[in-house]
């Protein structure tokens, strides 16, 4: 894994407070919206607002275009604060740096495309402007550190992440599932990059937005990029998920700011930690011996002339598991996730013992 080049959020020109807050219209539907809305939002950090939308189908509002580029900027103006606005083509690049806009963000039905990133990564080339990259739709982490690495190619060093969401096929509470491992794990891969977590859109709605923005920052997120509108009902884009700036400073004060670093009296936390470590220890000595079982079994089947998949067996099996999980109060969906990872390393296992013995037949012919 190659490592980025990136510059802390205090290069930004931001304060140092934690979190960062983003916020702003969906859409810049009108001069006087735009600055509405961001009068009342004179306490964030960063203004934004959407004035390219990239819709699924045609005939919905598409934003006004680059003549909203002013009124964002100016009403960012009116409160001292940077503004940031989503960009997918070179051409909005272009017309956001003659804006002398502040920030730049990918989004996630651009971050899926590599020519898409490439041609903006292209247009910002010798350009000092903070970019940050949203997840792409489908959950696929290589394509967002792929977006991520084109950026900062171009040699843009202030770069940060938006985690929105995953698009799925079954039906949740979320708009767009969480999906919390994928921005855990890029936040392990590079711990530097700047990690901002947008519940708006995570969520589809207002209900959840309390709830997504503190498990973002418990889970040590940089900032929150939350949608604000003067006045939601009438948003020509994501009504549902949009709050008046004054819900936004009701659903801020509600969340609790957890210590980054902590320093337990009498080391409590790192005594904690080495009972993980044991225990994670003894772990992975239990998954050697299962492992040398398994092979053994594999060995069995191959000198018995045996199939590897026995579903009947392993029905029987994971049920018996489930059924000891409930009664020691594990939970189950976890209990079984783990085994499902187990049945199918044992498969793999088994099927390179079985691929052995036909290499060994083609041999002997």
């Amino acid at each position: 894994m190659k490592e980025l080049n990136i510059a802390p959020l205090s290069d930004w020109g931001l304060s140092s407070k934690r979190p960062i807050i983003i916020s702003g219209p969906c859409s810049a539907e009108s001069e006087e919206q735009v600055m509405t809305t961001v009068l009342g939002l004179k306490d964030v950090d960063i203004i934004r607002a959407g004035i390219w939308k990239p819709r699924t189908r045609p005939g919905s509002f598409e934003g006004r275009g680059k003549v909203a580029l002013p009124w964002i900027k100016a009403a960012g103006e009116a409160i001292g604060k940077p503004v940031a606005v989503e960009v997918a083509t070179r051409e909005h690049v272009e017309d956001c740096l003659k804006a002398g806009i502040d920030i730049l963000w990918i989004g996630a039905r651009t971050t899926v495309n590599p020519f898409s990133v490439q041609e903006i990564a292209d247009a910002l080339q010798g350009v000092d402007i903070p970019v940050m990259v949203k997840n792409p739709v489908n959950p696929d982490l290589q394509l967002w550190i792929g977006a991520l690495e084109r950026v900062n190619r171009a040699g843009i060093t202030k770069i940060a992440a938006i985690h929105r969401g995953f698009s799925s096929y079954n039906e949740t509470v979320y708009r767009n599932k969480p999906m919390w491992e994928f921005p855990v794990e890029l936040k392990r891969l590079f711990p530097e990059l700047p990690l901002f977590n947008d519940p708006s859109h995570i969520c589809g709605n207002t209900h959840l937005l309390g709830q997504v923005a503190q498990k973002a920052l418990d889970l040590e997120f940089d900032g929150l990029m939350i949608e604000s509108h003067c006045n939601p009902k009438v948003a020509l884009s994501d009504a549902a998920q949009q709050v008046t700036p004054d819900e936004l400073k009701v659903l801020l004060s509600k969340l609790v700011i957890r210590k980054v670093s902590t320093d337990f009296k009498d080391n409590q936390l790192d005594d904690f930690r080495s009972q993980i470590d044991r225990i994670d220890h003894y772990l992975i000595q239990i998954l050697k011996e299962r492992t040398e079982m398994v092979k053994l079994i594999g060995e069995y089947k191959r000198e018995n002339n045996l199939t590897i998949l026995q579903n009947n067996h392993w029905d029987r099996v994971i049920q018996n598991r489930l059924q000891s999980a409930i009664q020691i109060e594990l939970n189950t969906d976890f209990v079984k996730a783990i085994f499902d990872v187990v049945h199918k390393e044992s498969i793999r296992l088994q099927n390179g013992i079985l691929n052995q013995q036909t290499k060994e037949k083609e041999g002997e012919e």
